[in-house]
């Protein structure tokens, strides 16, 4: 793409995003990492409101569902229902692994649906494993202007 790729993590869990950080920092893709911590927060980043005026328009979403606020679920929704938005990939990475969620994660259009793994190594080859598929392998949608 000749420019870093642009993820907005979705994820109130510091742990988490502790985690992403490091297994993306090593990334085969230079990318830019942006975090928020709950589904109010992330729709004012996309839609580059309040103190998100000035942010980059992500081009994919790593979405938690169990947010405060607004839960990744109203999210997606939203996101897929946003003729400006609905184009970016939205990964969800939660650690429900209860067939509703995933069924309904689907119905409102998410692109892929990742159960977190409990354990340290095994969360760090997950989020390696999205890294190598959706940064490398994938053609992400461009930019609108």
């Amino acid at each position: 793409m000749g420019r870093p790729i642009e993820i907005l993590l979705v994820e109130d869990n510091p742990g988490d995003v502790r985690l992403t950080i490091e297994a993306l920092r090593d990334a085969k893709v230079l990318n830019n990492l942006s975090v928020v911590k709950d589904g109010v927060e992330a729709m004012a980043y996309l839609r580059l409101e309040g103190q998100y005026i000035h942010a980059t328009r992500p081009d994919m979403v790593l979405l938690d569902l169990n947010l405060p606020k607004k839960d990744g679920c109203e999210v997606l929704a939203e996101i897929k229902g946003d003729p400006n938005l609905r184009r970016i990939p939205v990964v969800i990475l939660t650690t429900s692994k209860a067939e509703e969620d995933v069924i309904k994660s689907y119905n409102l259009h998410a692109n892929c649906y990742i159960a977190k793994p409990v354990d340290l190594e095994q969360f760090m080859t997950v989020v390696k494993t999205i890294e190598d598929f959706w940064l490398t392998i994938v053609q992400l949608p461009p930019q609108l202007t």
